[in-house]
């Protein structure tokens, strides 16, 4: 399985952060699909009694700690359907810095979505066994 790192968007209100970690369990669904292992710091460490994102040390902790594991990664997957926020383009950058390739993906169901305040959440494709 290749590695990949995934860049979604993360932060936002309360409402926008489950519209975006429902996005980001999309894209980890679809780079598993594809044969792929992801990795995504911000759904890791943001969970309830790792790291806050909302306190900068903590953020900056769980950044640093997602770029080292990231080093080992054969690649980096941005999914944009939602927009590309200054995290994901930190993310980019330190990908770009260590050479290792940026791939940009959509999720067709998340398409109509957009970068809407709205925080709808589309139903994923049902997969036959």
């Amino acid at each position: 399985m290749r590695l990949v790192v995934i860049e979604s968007p993360f932060a936002g209100d309360a409402p926008t952060r489950l519209r975006n970690i429902a996005y980001l369990r999309a894209a980890m669904r679809d780079c598993l699909m594809r044969g792929e292992a992801p990795f995504a710091s911000h759904g890791l460490y943001t969970q309830i009694g790792v790291l806050d994102d909302d306190v900068p040390s903590e953020r900056a902790l769980g950044i640093s700690a997602g770029f080292h594991w990231g080093a080992k990664a054969d690649a980096t997957v941005v999914y944009s359907d939602l927009g590309i926020t200054e995290g994901m383009r930190a993310g980019i950058a330190n990908a770009i810095s260590l050479g290792r390739p940026v791939e940009y993906r959509s999720l067709p169901e998340w398409a109509i979505v957009g970068t809407s305040n709205e925080p709808r959440i589309p139903h994923p494709p049902r997969h036959s066994s």
